[in-house]
């Protein structure tokens, strides 16, 4: 008889909630929803210039979002960090 191991929390990512599941990723000045809690910014050098990269967390999933504001690149925008 094979035992298989017991998966752990560790392994399996927490779900999204229906709001992060309904943000539009990768397209500048889409909307975020009312739960993303705003955390530290940075500046990344692109050859263009500079845009600003901001951490968002949701308040109710925990799902950790960036959002490059770049007003060069429209499929900048949303992004879920993993």
């Amino acid at each position: 008889m094979t035992q298989e191991p017991i998966p752990t929390n560790e392994s399996t990512p927490t779900p999204m909630c229906d709001s992060c599941a309904g943000v539009q990723q990768n397209w500048r000045r889409a909307r975020g929803h009312p739960e993303l809690m705003q955390g530290t910014h940075r500046t990344v050098t692109h050859k263009h210039g500079q845009v600003t990269i901001t951490r968002y967390q949701c308040e109710r999933c925990g799902t950790l979002w960036d959002y490059e504001n770049n007003k060069v690149n429209r499929h900048a925008g949303w992004s879920v960090v993993i």
